[in-house]
Parts: C-alpha cells; sequence; structure tokens
C-alpha cells in the first residue's frame, strides 16, 4: 500500500507535464519520496490478535525502598504490581526512578502495567497519527508486539523515555547530547542553561570546551582568564544538584 503526501504529488505532476526540462526534472527528484506501508509494518513473534500479554504472566505485590549507605530511608513504595520474574533490583529502580506522580497521591502510578501502557500507548497513537500503520491490525501488533518485549524485559528504553512519554506534550526521548561553546561569558552560561535543562528530563550531556581560553591567556580587559577547567567544576555543581525525571 503506497501513501503519496502532498510533496510526492506535486514531483509526480512536475516531471509529467515539463517532462525533458532539466531543471524542473532535477526539483522534482530532490523532493522526498513517497512513504510505502508494507505489509505487515512488524510480524507477530510473540503474541496472537486477541492476547492478553499480562495475563500470561504471573504476577506479585513487592515493596520497593532504597537506602543510603548509612541505613537512612532515601525512597520507599508500598504494594507494587510487578512480574514475579522481575528482581527486587529492576522493581527498586522502575518504582523510584520511572514511575510518574507524587508519592502517597492517587495520580502516582503503582504498577508495572501502568508504566508500560502509558509508554506503548503514546507510541501507538504516534504511529497512528504518522500513518506508520496500515491498518487497526498492524496497530494492535505493534501495541501487542512491544508490551511484550517490555514487561518481559527483551527490550528496555532509555530514561528520557520511560520519565516523558505520555506526561510531556513534546517529550525529550533522546539519551546523549553533545555541546559546543564559545569562548565568551554569555556562551559559557547558555552552555550551563542547556545542561541543566537536559539533565532535568533525564538526559546526558557531553561538552567540548577546547574553545576556552587557559587560565594561563589574557583576557581583552586585563588579567588572566579563569580556563575551562573552573568552568567545568561549575557545572558539576549544577549536575549534582539538578533532579531528573
Amino acid at each position: 500500500m503506497t501513501r503519496a503526501d502532498d510533496h510526492s504529488d506535486v514531483a509526480d505532476e512536475a516531471t509529467a507535464a515539463f517532462s525533458g526540462d532539466a531543471a524542473v526534472e532535477e526539483h522534482a527528484a530532490a523532493l522526498p519520496a513517497a512513504r510505502v506501508v508494507r505489509e505487515p509494518l512488524i510480524g507477530r513473534h510473540f503474541t496472537q490478535p486477541g492476547d492478553d500479554v499480562y495475563a500470561q504472566i504471573e504476577w506479585t505485590y513487592r515493596t520497593a525502598a532504597i537506602t543510603s549507605d548509612t541505613g537512612d530511608t532515601i525512597f520507599e513504595q508500598t504494594d507494587i504490581e510487578t512480574p514475579s520474574f522481575w528482581s527486587q533490583t529492576a522493581t527498586n529502580i522502575v518504582a523510584s526512578k520511572y514511575f510518574w506522580g507524587e508519592a502517597g497521591t492517587p495520580q502516582r502510578e503503582t504498577s508495572m502495567k501502568t508504566l508500560v501502557d502509558r509508554v506503548v500507548e503514546t507510541i501507538t497513537r504516534w504511529g497512528r497519527e504518522g500513518g506508520y500503520f496500515s491498518d487497526g491490525a498492524a496497530a494492535s501488533a505493534f501495541s501487542q508486539e512491544l508490551r511484550y518485549l517490555l514487561i518481559n524485559q527483551y527490550a528496555a528504553f532509555n530514561s528520557p523515555v520511560w520519565f516523558n512519554v505520555g506526561i510531556e506534550e513534546t517529550p525529550q526521548c533522546s539519551a546523549c547530547f553533545i555541546n559546543s561553546v564559545e569562548d565568551s561569558m554569555e556562551s559559557i552560561m547558555d552552555l550551563a542553561k542547556r545542561e541543566a535543562l537536559l539533565f532535568k528530563w533525564g538526559s546526558g550531556t557531553g561538552s567540548n570546551l577546547s574553545t576556552l581560553r587557559s587560565s594561563k591567556e589574557s583576557l581583552t580587559g586585563g588579567g588572566k582568564a579563569s580556563g575551562p577547567v573552573s568552568f567545568m567544576r561549575g557545572y558539576d555543581a549544577f549536575a549534582n544538584v539538578i533532579k531528573s525525571g
């Protein structure tokens, strides 16, 4: 099944109407090609139509808890619904890091089902809206297969996906960023802001500070530059106090 977008229609019409015109043909060839949706977009390997993925799993209720080196409780949540084959460590990490909602409120997620459904249903909706599925059966296959992979720990998304998908309208889903900076105070402070926002949404960042003058070089107005190492300490200080997710 082929779905041609507006650009592809223009390309076809231009080629037909002005065949032989090199400039027009070159322009038409540069336009985006039609999207082809293959049947099916994703094959079924673990599920069948109508399967309840969660019904195939043995579930249990646990308490997730994280303590400090001195034994103080950093995080605790009781009555978490989780697959029985998940380790306690996996339960602790997922509940403390990825469950959405303020602890102790009705909005707080309490089940691995809820977490996985939030992400899977959002991505499936994006696929429907973007025309990636040929029909409802293809969308259902994608949704069930992805849900099976995630809940059975055959695959996992990065932290920003679990933090943000299904919560933010336009979520940040990438985990790693490389930043650059210019040798000016404005750019140095802009980098601090960019890194802070990336950390807030659960991502990590590396920054190339090689453009900054060393501490042995002079400033335009007199005196010596602070050097990149001093600014690294400042960036590290911000990173240590910003909470992700």
